[in-house]
């Protein structure tokens, strides 16, 4: 791979940031992809974003609406697996009548491979996940919100049908425990001490 003048490696995204003057979107990237939660962005879904972000601004480009939803409808017509051919066909000849090359734009969409490629070697960005332990305790925690969500709409759902007449019952109290089956050994453990010990005791032996 050439390099540029600045040692670093040439990079398709990195020169298409470039040419379709989207400043800030470098860095909006390497953001996405290595922070943590919900914004977090895999390596696919920022190559869609990307190309989207292409898509958006040629359009803006011809003159035509960039709204979030145009955007997305557009970009599913020219990408999309199960789109047929008259939709296709219908999308890439508005798109050319507005003066925009399609074969370009298509030769200009990136992969995932190529995303990947300018954030760890062009931008030199590295992504540092959970490590077990982290990830153990909040998918715990995740399971945990989730019984506890449905422990109180069960409650509330069975006082409802209490209170008008439905079920027949006084004082009541609901009870949620989510269990794990060993179906090689048979052992059955709570989640959170499923969790806690890291798995069944059987394989760990």
């Amino acid at each position: 791979m050439a390099n540029t003048t600045d040692g670093r490696p040439s990079s398709k995204v990195a020169r298409l940031i470039d040419e379709y003057e989207l400043d800030g979107l470098g860095a909006e990237m390497e953001a996405r992809w290595t922070g943590d939660g919900e914004e977090r962005m895999s390596l696919r879904d920022l190559a869609e974003f990307f190309n989207k972000r292409l898509l958006e601004r040629a359009l803006v480009d011809a003159g035509l609406s960039a709204l979030e939803s145009d955007v997305e409808s557009t970009y599913e017509n020219l990408t999309g697996d199960d789109i047929s051919t008259g939709v296709r066909t219908d999308t890439v000849n508005r798109l050319e009548r507005n003066g925009i090359d399609v074969d370009s734009l298509d030769t200009d969409f990136v992969t995932y491979q190529a995303i990947r490629s300018y954030l760890k070697e062009w931008r030199g960005a590295e992504y540092q996940g959970l490590s077990d332990d982290e990830k153990i305790e909040k998918d715990l925690e995740s399971i945990q919100r989730l019984l506890t969500r449905t422990l109180s709409v069960t409650d509330q759902r069975i006082e409802k049908l209490r209170d008008t007449g439905r079920i027949d019952i006084e004082d009541f109290e609901v009870f949620l425990d989510a269990q794990v089956l060993c179906q090689s050994c048979g052992s059955q453990y709570a989640v959170a001490e499923f969790f806690e010990q890291g798995g069944c005791e059987c394989q760990q032996d």
